[in-house]
């Protein structure tokens, strides 16, 4: 019977987003792919510490108790640019660290991203810019995840994801706005626009993915009172009145909940981040992520004008 991953969240998940693989890295770096393999070969029995999006993947992965073991509502799958030998020590380290994750492709140096389709995979995540941006361009959800120092908290169950929403969850056709009338002219605009909504941006499909799983968790919630709630969702957004009310629109359009959402701006995002601390916060502009992204895990979005740019 085959294994269907349409009706699942799906994350493609490159080992450098998943563990530290700075030391190994640098060995590439220096000595080239022979020295590599040998220092992963020798160091196969010791585990990977965990990188930037294990502190993510871990609670996401936790959200299959609500579902049969198996049917599970999350899958991920390593998209590695290793080959199947070297990747041996990533599949050692998954299994050592308890993770739910079963399924992988070894691509010894090729781009992942041709695969991303074919593997229903709602968002692609790695530490390799390169990569990250051909993804992009193919039309996939892509984000580059971001060095930082953020330090998970043991015994902390819940899972609480972050976004920024033009360029992110909606398309970037008033940031385009923005860059062509200023702030007086994008207010303007959005005030005028305010009950239509925006089309959906590239971390759109991956909201609505998690608006099944929390609608599973108000259900649990109606059936067993004493069940804690795992998943929250909050937007940050330089927007602020009177661009917020097309924000609502656009979220009630989609029927999609978002627990909170800070309507900032222009006050850095990182004042609120520090407090809400999510497991994970997606941006698409670099000047909002580059002061968060020591304290937090942080990952860029190359999406729209403004990335292209750049």
């Amino acid at each position: 019977m085959s294994y269907e991953l349409d009706t699942r969240l799906v994350i493609g998940l490159a080992s450098s987003a998943l563990f530290d693989l700075g030391e190994a890295d640098q060995v590439f770096r220096r000595e080239g792919e022979a020295a590599y393999r040998a220092y992963q070969l020798e160091n196969r029995t010791q585990t990977l510490a965990p990188g930037v999006a294990f502190p993510f993947i871990k609670r996401l992965l936790s959200l299959n108790d609500l579902s049969p073991k198996d049917d599970p509502l999350v899958e991920v799958i390593l998209l590695s640019k290793n080959d199947p030998d070297t990747g041996l020590r990533v599949m050692d380290s998954i299994k050592s660290h308890g993770l739910g994750i079963s399924r992988a492709v070894f691509l010894q140096g090729r781009s992942p991203h041709r695969f991303i389709d074919a593997l229903s995979i709602s968002l692609f995540l790695s530490a390799n810019e390169i990569d990250v941006r051909d993804a992009n361009a193919a039309g996939h959800a892509a984000g580059q995840v971001l060095d930082s120092s953020f330090v998970d908290e043991e015994g902390d169950d819940e899972l609480r994801i972050a976004f920024d929403f033009d360029g992110v969850l909606a398309d970037d056709q008033s940031e385009a706005v923005f860059q062509a009338s200023g702030l007086v002219g994008f207010h303007e605009h959005e005030q005028r626009n305010a009950g239509i909504p925006l089309s959906p941006g590239p971390l759109a499909p991956f909201l609505h993915k998690l608006r099944k799983i929390q609608a599973l968790e108000e259900q649990k919630v109606m059936d067993d009172r004493g069940y804690v709630r795992k998943l929250r969702v909050a937007i940050v957004t330089a927007r602020n009145a009177p661009a917020h009310e097309r924000v609502i629109t656009t979220m009630r359009n989609w029927d999609v909940v978002v627990n909170e959402a800070f309507f900032l701006g222009g006050v850095e995002k990182r004042r609120v981040l520090e407090i809400l601390r999510p497991h994970i916060f997606f941006d698409d502009q670099q000047s909002h992520l580059t002061p968060a992204a020591d304290a937090l895990p942080c990952v860029h979005i190359p999406f729209g004008s403004l990335n292209r740019k750049t």
